[in-house]
């Protein structure tokens, strides 16, 4: 019996050694590329242009000579996954005016009770035109006063929804800033929660149009921006108020959603816009679009880049689930590799001149155990060179590990049924 366990125990560890050297072999990295062009997917090798490919389709001079707008700095942005579309100078910090009140309404909605009232400091009383003309010691519910806000860009408003919710214009204008910093909008900050020109209160095109596509996924606030009129009144004295949504894209383009206007000295007339229509989802934003009497330059620049956007990009599948991709070799397991799989679907819009390249990265090889679904690798989508998403390339069959206890339940099973012969 004695020599049977030594056996046993000996055949044990010789299995062990064997298999852990069985699979020390380095295999080289599997790694693909492929390049996505005007719906066709070819190989890297077969698409020699890919080297030049531009960083965007829309985004050089030429480009920029065609839609011709007045705007300084203007963004068109795929509002479902904030990849930018079309730029001009959209890097560019720029004051913003009352686009600044997209925040503010975002706050606000995120952090405080639309059933409170609010009490009208001096502070807010005395701010400049735009104005819903408040008086000091006035009190609102501030779910009438977002009205007040957005459709008709009170400036009084702005200070005493600014001064409720964050106990002061500065502890509110900070929460602003952090807000922006965390939907992705890096180089925009907050000093006014109005827009009237300050030193220090900042944006670019891009990070306004961030802030616009995260905003219009909040029920909310699409709610109020597409409001056409509110009628409310101040609290104590009953005085009555009627604001007018003053946004005129509303009723340009079919499937406009707002968002904001705005105009200071030194912003000149700016314009965050949204439009949903056939399954697409932009959001634009022209700074500096003109200084009087151009107001309406705004307008024209804003439908240019809605229907550059309509006419050239459709929704298209680039990246396919993979059910089996690959097979990788497993160091220590009970089974010499095991099958990977891919199981994502990726589409999105693009034009005729974007490009998407596709990266498989896969170890050399993975030590056991491994469990089906665990992540080992990535799928890398770049569009035009920029990474656009990565998506996980995880195991599809479990391996256990090759030890000594699954060694000795094998030689074990083996002694057991040759005994039962």
């Amino acid at each position: 019996m004695k020599q049977k366990v030594v056996i046993i125990f000996l055949l044990a560890g010789i299995i062990l050694t064997v298999g852990n050297l069985q699979y020390q072999e380095i295999y080289g990295i599997l790694s693909k590329e492929y390049i996505y062009a005007k719906g066709k997917t070819v190989t890297k090798e077969q698409n020699k242009e890919s080297e030049d490919i531009p960083k965007q389709p829309f985004e050089d001079e030429n480009d920029k000579e065609i839609l011709n707008l007045y705007a300084l700095s203007a963004c068109l942005m795929d509002a479902s996954n904030g990849r930018v579309l079309y730029s001009k100078d959209a890097n560019q910090q720029m004051p913003m005016a009352s686009t600044t009140k997209i925040m503010t309404l975002l706050v606000t909605l995120e952090n405080a009770n639309l059933n409170d009232v609010v009490t009208v400091s001096s502070n807010a009383a005395k701010q400049p035109d735009v104005q819903l003309n408040m008086n000091t010691g006035d009190q609102y519910y501030l779910k009438d006063l977002v009205y007040s806000l957005m459709l008709e860009s009170h400036n009084d408003t702005a200070v005493a929804i600014a001064e409720h919710v964050g106990g002061s214009v500065e502890v509110f204008c900070d929460m602003m800033t952090k807000k922006a910093k965390s939907i992705g909008a890096l180089q925009t900050r907050f000093e006014t929660p109005n827009g009237l020109d300050a030193d220090g209160h900042y944006t670019t095109a891009s990070d306004l149009a961030l802030i616009g596509s995260y905003a219009i996924k909040n029920e909310e606030f699409v709610k109020i921006i597409t409001t056409q009129t509110h009628q409310f009144n101040e609290i104590t004295t009953g005085r009555s108020f009627t604001v007018n949504n003053k946004d005129r894209f509303l009723y340009m383009m079919e499937g406009a959603i707002g968002i904001k206007t705005g105009f200071t000295g030194k912003a000149g007339y700016c314009f965050v816009g949204a439009l949903r229509h056939d399954g697409k989802n932009f959001v634009s934003v022209v700074l500096g679009s003109g200084w009087p009497p151009n107001k309406n330059y705004k307008w024209a620049d804003t439908k240019k880049l809605m229907e550059l956007g309509l006419k050239n990009y459709t929704e298209q599948v680039v990246f396919s689930p993979i059910p089996e991709y690959r097979s990788v070799a497993i160091h220590g397991g009970i089974l010499a590799d095991t099958m990977t799989q891919v199981n994502e679907e990726v589409s999105l819009l693009l034009c005729d001149n974007d490009f998407v390249q596709v990266e498989f990265e896969l170890p050399e090889q993975l030590n056991a155990p491994v469990t089906a679904g665990e992540k080992v690798g990535e799928a890398k989508i770049y569009i035009n060179k920029i990474l656009y998403q990565s998506i996980p390339i995880t195991v599809k069959y479990t391996v256990k590990q090759m030890d000594y206890s699954y060694c000795m339940d094998c030689i074990l099973n083996w002694f057991f049924f040759q005994n039962l012969r």
